[in-house]
């Protein structure tokens, strides 16, 4: 992702700063999404692992990214309180 667009970008709920998610976050992420446990802030399952995303500097909340393009709808982002042993 670009320097810049990650210098500007934040999360749109708390205006947290984002940092790209390790591997280690992603491959902890998607485990959990294979064992159907994750779900959106506004409830819905997440049926499809992720190939990157985002993580708010606090660690609280990961907003994914398709196509190189990040989706920051506060609705959309997933909180990492419902990941067990989640790595910050």
């Amino acid at each position: 992702m670009d320097k810049r667009l990650l210098d500007i970008l934040c999360c749109p709920v708390t205006k947290t700063p984002l940092k790209p998610l390790s591997r280690t976050q992603l491959d902890a992420l998607n485990r959990e999404i294979s064992r159907h446990a994750v779900q959106t802030i506004a409830g819905a399952e997440v049926a499809s692992p992720l190939q990157a995303g985002l993580l708010t500097t606090d660690g609280k909340v990961i907003y994914r990214i398709e196509d190189e393009i990040p989706v920051m709808l506060a609705d959309e982002g997933i909180g990492t309180l419902q990941l067990s042993g989640f790595p910050i």
